[in-house]
């Protein structure tokens, strides 16, 4: 192996500790817990080596959400590919949503909810976003009605995953009626697609 490729090699690396470390602490403690000190200490490298990777919190926070948007379309898609029929292919990609923001609240804030340096709806977006709504747009496409703009229905019902879990994680929803929300949901999007 060449040097060259042993650098390229260790500095992907220690991004993945710094990015790996930063989702830990998060899950932990809350974005506010993550800073370059403390995960520099955490990781064990000097700070200016966290800032040679990453120009500071919010750009690993953006590396956090592009991992964690590739995580949740490969949740996505399993779910969709595991169902028969477009209803249940939607109340699955439903379920596996919500159940993927419950299970990483920090996660989901960082890609959801924190503001991101990353482009979103724009050619530009990096591939894991674009597949992340990609797998909505599969489950959510079927069930369009002819003149309907599957790409607008898609985000609506993204809206609505994401309000149900926003408005539930902060006590606004009590949590012992998701799934009732959830097949309501799921209920009146498909209702047109018989």
């Amino acid at each position: 192996m060449s040097i060259q490729k042993r650098r390229e090699r260790e500095r992907a690396e220690r991004e993945r500790l710094i990015v790996s470390a930063a989702r830990e602490l998060a899950e932990a403690e809350g974005w506010d817990a993550v800073t370059t000190r403390r995960l520099a200490a955490e990781i064990e490298y000097s700070q200016p080596v966290l800032y040679s990777h990453f120009k500071g919190k919010d750009a690993i926070m953006a590396a956090v959400a592009v991992e964690g948007f590739a995580e949740l379309a490969l949740q996505l898609r399993s779910a969709r590919v595991g169902a028969e029929g477009a209803r249940a292919a939607l109340a699955a990609v439903g379920a596996a949503y919500t159940a993927f923001a419950r299970r990483q609240p920090a996660l989901y804030d960082a890609m959801f909810t924190h503001r991101v340096d990353l482009p979103f709806a724009t050619p530009e977006a990096p591939p894991a976003l674009r597949e992340g709504f990609g797998e909505l747009l599969l489950a959510v496409g079927p069930i369009a009605a002819d003149r309907e703009d599957p790409r607008l229905l898609t985000e609506t019902f993204w809206a609505g995953l994401h309000g149900l879990v926003t408005l539930m994680r902060s006590g606004r929803l009590p949590e012992e009626a998701h799934d009732q929300r959830l097949a309501l949901l799921i209920g009146h999007f498909t209702a047109a697609a018989g």
